[in-house]
């Protein structure tokens, strides 16, 4: 299966609310979850419960992800797939071209604000939709600003840290500044979300969301399609 270009954006950027589903084996904050995970046969019950994207973990050392986990996600679901790593320099964003990836995410917090604008640009001329993610208002700017057209708004502090450090209010909290935005962006909701507690999948759609990214609530799921399709019905 090729890269066409483009294909995750618009996927998420269709009607009703979408969902990116997540593969990992494990986090900083919950530890194991399922170190023996099948990437290939969890892609291809996220699809059958509805997912219109899936994000594998490509970082070994906190989330156990592998190259291989994303390839075989893709290659079993069909589904276009992000590349969730700590991707910082050209050499990032050109491996994921190479590794079959349709879409990479670059974390501001993390990015020398001098370099945000051209990886994205990269990424653009590879035919690679960017996922960028922010945590407040001042990130949200810098996003803007260096080109961004799908940005996710991430409730967890840190995802490095083993401390579980989930603001469950804050992309509702984020939603207005949206609003303002000219092209509007893709809008993406991550961490916290199908949780005990979590932030309501139906509030996020209301404030104007167009996907949600989930990860552990789906891979501890004892039938994850029905609790993906869960999700979507309360959206």
């Amino acid at each position: 299966m090729t890269n066409c270009g483009f294909r995750f954006r618009q996927a998420l950027a269709g009607p009703g609310l979408a969902v990116t589903a997540e593969i990992k084996r494990r986090s900083p904050s919950a530890g194991e979850l399922d170190p023996n995970l099948d990437a290939a046969e969890l892609a291809v019950k996220y699809r059958q419960g509805g997912a219109a994207c899936l994000s594998v973990l490509t970082e070994s050392a906190r989330f156990g992800g592998s190259t291989a986990d994303l390839k075989a996600a893709r290659l079993a679901s069909g589904l276009p797939t992000l590349r969730k790593d700590f991707l910082t320099t050209p050499a990032d964003i050109e491996a994921s071209k190479e590794m079959g990836a349709d879409a990479l995410l670059l974390i501001v917090a993390d990015i020398d604000p001098a370099q945000l604008r051209p990886l994205h640009r990269l990424a653009f001329d590879l035919k690679l939709d960017v996922l960028t993610e922010v945590r407040n208002r001042a990130e949200l700017a810098a996003a803007t600003a260096a080109g961004a057209n799908m940005i996710a708004v991430n409730q967890r502090s840190d995802p490095k840290s083993s401390q579980l450090t989930v603001d469950y209010g804050r992309a509702l909290e984020m939603a207005r500044f949206f609003d303002r935005l000219d092209p509007a962006p893709v809008r993406v909701a991550a961490s916290g979300i199908g949780v005990e507690g979590g932030t309501p999948v139906a509030a996020l759609a209301e404030a104007g969301y167009d996907a949600v990214l989930v990860g552990e609530a789906l891979v501890l799921a004892p039938d994850p399609a029905k609790r993906l399709r869960q999700l979507l019905g309360g959206s």
